[in-house]
């Protein structure tokens, strides 16, 4: 399943980032829509889940995240709806770790 969600903060360190394979960082923007797939190796085994999904946040509730790769890129969210069926954008589409 995906998850999409408004960014609504992220720290300036994500816009500094170099290195080829973490470019992306990049062109993370405030008020972006992200799309995030949740694929088995991410999966809680008894849950069927991915850590930080935003299941139980409804409304206004902000949820953290951080990139993998660089810690100090990071920031908030909130959850606009959950996909069963993922049809995420090739841009601004990420997968939970």
């Amino acid at each position: 399943y995906c998850v999409e969600f408004r960014t609504e903060s992220l720290s300036q360190h994500c816009a500094l980032e170099t290195r080829g394979y973490a470019r992306w960082m990049q062109y993370l923007r405030e008020g972006h829509t992200v799309c995030v797939a949740c694929q088995p190796p991410a999966m809680g085994a008894a849950t069927r889940r991915c850590s930080g999904d935003g299941h139980n946040a409804h409304g206004d509730k902000i949820l953290h995240w951080e990139a993998i790769g660089n810690s100090q890129c990071q920031g908030t969210w909130k959850k606009i709806r959950q996909l069963e069926h993922c049809s995420c954008p090739l841009v601004h589409s990420f997968i939970f770790t």
